[in-house]
This record gives structure tokens, C-alpha cells and sequence, in this order.
């Protein structure tokens, strides 16, 4: 396995939070290099930290391209070497588990929950994100229960950045006989995927109540195209991809379906909820953890592209 390593700073939280925004507005960002930001305790919320991680030992380029993130001058840098072991296995093997709605979420080392009416689901730390303890994976998973208790019924749904496959996971507990498919860029999370839906019991192939894996960027995709148009859309990623998607995700959402968004700092919010509403969707409900917007949005009868264009 390559050496992984560090970079961390400490400063407050706006500083931090606007660090992660100039990482993700970086067009020439490296991206094997991951970027986090949090709150160093739950008593201290104004104390923040960001750690960038490295698949190589940081050159003189890369701290300043980290360094560079902070506009007002960058505070401090640490650099420590990791474990030989996949750093985010490291950062995720002793969480504790997280409850979200009905939705109880541990890793294998944690029991399930026996509490009446539980869903539960196992993922263990690995190679691929969203095992549920991340505010924008947890928020997903509420306000997907959320639409369930407002009626919503999904047949045909479709999880774009699917990581670990969680949130499609959850969409089949809630909606058992929908024709569900889950994608993500990375081709490491079509084998996660696959051992995560082999451990929860998730039904793999094309038929309703089953869950079809595939690789794709965004939706340029065969299969993505060919199974939609979708009742439902999930996304938790990054604000800038999803405002880059919003026409794609306007042709792949059928009139009146359903996109839940996540991955997007509150900040970062109203840019995006500008680019669907260009597109044709309005907000149906939102909600906040901690620093990170969950949107439930639903697409318009006819967008005001498709009215302009049918004249």
C-alpha cells in the first residue's frame, strides 16, 4: 500500500468552512487529494480543524496549494505520516453508531438495534464514503423518511455518487418494490457496493426490489439513461457538481419526481437552489445539520426550458 499522509490546521470555524469552498472552487485541484473540515467537539463548535490528505508525502507544491486555500493567510500546518492502512478505514473504524429517523447505521463491530421499527444497516469502514456518521449521509437519510411519511411513492430511483451504497440501501428499505439503481465515478465503490449489499441482505439485479450497480461520471451513462426517466434522484456529493448537473439531473427526473441533494455547506446553498430552479425544480423541504443543507426538491410539470422550446 502507498504511504498516505496529512496536512492538518486548526483555526475557526468560518475560516475553515471558507477553506472548503476554495477547495472545492479549485478547478485544477488534485483529486486524489481529500479534503475535510469539522468541529473539533460538540461544547466547542466555533473551534474547527481541516485535515488534507495525501496519497504521497506533501512537496513544498502541495502545502502551499493547501496554504493557499486560506485567503487571509493560511494558520499553521502539520504534517504527520499515517498508519500503513487505508487512512479513512483508520478514521472510521471506531465511530460510534448514528441514528437518523428509523434508520440505525454501525459498523460490524457495533450490535443492531433491537428497538421496534429499526432499520438497520452495517457498513464497515472501507475504501468509499457514506457510512452514515457524516451530517450530509444522515440528513439524506432522514428526509428520505421524511417524504416516505409525506406519501411519496417511489418506483424507479437512481443514487448518483453512491459511495458505499447507503442511501440506495436505505431507498429499498422504504420503498421495497422499486427498481433501483445506484452509480458512483469511483470504480472502487462497484465493489463496496456489491459486499455492502451482500452483508444488508439488498437484493442485486434489474428487477423491482433490487438494486443494479454501475460506474458512471454524472449521468453519462447507458445504463443510467436507458432505466430512467426516475421517480427519484439522490445526490450527495459536492455543491459545484450538483450545480453542473442540474440540466442533467432535470432530463433523467420525470414531471412532478423527486431530487434529494446533499454534500453542500449552508453557504454554498443558495447557488445551488438557483441552478434547479433554472431547471425546472422547486423546493419541497430542506433541513440543516450542523454546517451542511439537505434539499428535497421536486421537478415542475414542464421546466421553463421544455415551455421554450415547445413554442
Amino acid at each position: 500500500m502507498a504511504d498516505s499522509w496529512k496536512l492538518t490546521a486548526f483555526a475557526g470555524r468560518e475560516t475553515i468552512r471558507a477553506a472548503l469552498v476554495a477547495q472545492e472552487d479549485a478547478a485544477d485541484w488534485d483529486p486524489e487529494v481529500v479534503v475535510t473540515g469539522f468541529e473539533l467537539a460538540e461544547d466547542r463548535p466555533d473551534e474547527w480543524r481541516l485535515d488534507a490528505y495525501f496519497p504521497r508525502k506533501p512537496s513544498r507544491a502541495d502545502k502551499a496549494a493547501v496554504a493557499a486555500l486560506f485567503e487571509d493567510g493560511a494558520p499553521e500546518l502539520t504534517v504527520e505520516k499515517l498508519p500503513d492502512e487505508d487512512w479513512l478505514t483508520l478514521s472510521q473504524q471506531d465511530v460510534d453508531p448514528i441514528r437518523a429517523g428509523r434508520f440505525y447505521v454501525h459498523t460490524p463491530e457495533h450490535p443492531s438495534s433491537d428497538e421496534l421499527g429499526a432499520i438497520n444497516f452495517a457498513i464497515p469502514a472501507g475504501r468509499a464514503f457514506g457510512t452514515g456518521q457524516h451530517a450530509t449521509t444522515a440528513g439524506c437519510l432522514a428526509m428520505l423518511e421524511t417524504m416516505k411519511r409525506r406519501g411519496v411513492v417511489v418506483r424507479n430511483f437512481a443514487d448518483i455518487g453512491t459511495g458505499t451504497g447507503l442511501l440506495a440501501f436505505a431507498a429499498l428499505a422504504l420503498w421495497p418494490r422499486a427498481l433501483g439503481t445506484a452509480s458512483d465515478i469511483d470504480p472502487v465503490c462497484g465493489e463496496v457496493v456489491l459486499a455492502n449489499a451482500r452483508a444488508n441482505g439488498i437484493a442485486l439485479g434489474s428487477r423491482a426490489g433490487a438494486l443494479t450497480i454501475t460506474i458512471a461520471d454524472g449521468m453519462a451513462d447507458p445504463l443510467l439513461t436507458a432505466r430512467g426517466p426516475y421517480d427519484l434522484l439522490i445526490a450527495n456529493i459536492l455543491a459545484g457538481p450538483l450545480v453542473d448537473l442540474a440540466e442533467d439531473f432535470s432530463d433523467a427526473v420525470e414531471p412532478g419526481g423527486s431530487l434529494v441533494l446533499a454534500g453542500l455547506l449552508e453557504t454554498q446553498e443558495s447557488a445551488v437552489r438557483r441552478a434547479y430552479v433554472r431547471a425546472g425544480f422547486r423546493l419541497a423541504a430542506r433541513t440543516v445539520r450542523g454546517d451542511w443543507s439537505i434539499l428535497w426538491l421536486r421537478r415542475r410539470p414542464q421546466s421553463p426550458k421544455r415551455a421554450n422550446n415547445s413554442r
